[in-house]
This record gives structure tokens, sequence and C-alpha cells, in this order.
């Protein structure tokens, strides 16, 4: 059985950018994380050692926002690879990363990175 589990919309404000003033002022992020697993044994057990502790998922997030880099790719592939390693599980998965009103030069929402497999 496959099973999908999303984090949506978390939100954080960092550091990231190429330009000084982003790594000075920061700026709003947005990432939405979609992990696919066979999770029968946690639909069954009711164990959240079964499953993928979204608790957990949030953190190695939350930790890999908090550590300044130039490129949305750098940390979008940074928070890839970090939950890939906790949840070997884990057979696809999606990483969104967007910056809020990007620093260009005309009105954009904003720019976002999108890593999957």
């Amino acid at each position: 059985m496959k099973t999908s589990i999303r984090l949506t919309d978390m939100q954080f404000y960092a550091y990231h950018g190429v330009l000084a003033q982003e790594t000075k002022v920061g700026n709003n992020y947005v990432v939405n994380i979609c992990m696919t697993a066979d999770l029968t044994r946690a639909c069954q057990s009711d164990n959240v050692d079964d499953t993928i502790n979204y608790a957990l998922v949030y953190d190695l997030v939350k930790t890999e926002m908090e550590q300044p880099s130039k490129l949305l790719e750098h940390v979008a592939m940074r928070i890839y690879r970090s939950i890939q390693s906790a949840f070997p599980q884990i057979t696809q998965m999606e990483v969104r990363l967007a910056k809020n009103t990007p620093p260009i030069s005309g009105e954009v929402k904003s720019a976002e990175v999108i890593i999957s497999e």
C-alpha cells in the first residue's frame, strides 16, 4: 500500500540569498513536503514508530532552514537529503521551498524551487 504524508505551508524566517541585504535582513519562506512510503504497518499498529513522524520531519526542516545559504536549490536539497537519511522507507518525496517577495525588479509573490524524485 502506498501512503503519502504532506506537511504544508511550514513558515520560516531565514537569511538565505545572494545579495548582502538578504543575509542581513532575512525573508519569509514557505516549505511544503510530500513523502510517500509503504506505511501499512503503521495503519495496522497505530504506533508512531511505524510511520514517518512528521514532528521529526518538521524539526529536520527547521534545522536546515536555520543554516544560511546563497541558493534556494542548496537549502531544498539539504532538506531533501536530511529527511531521506532519517526515513529511508520513503520511496518518493517532493520538497518545495519558496521565498516570499524575492528581491527582483517586479512584483512577484514568491520564487519557488521544487526537488522531487
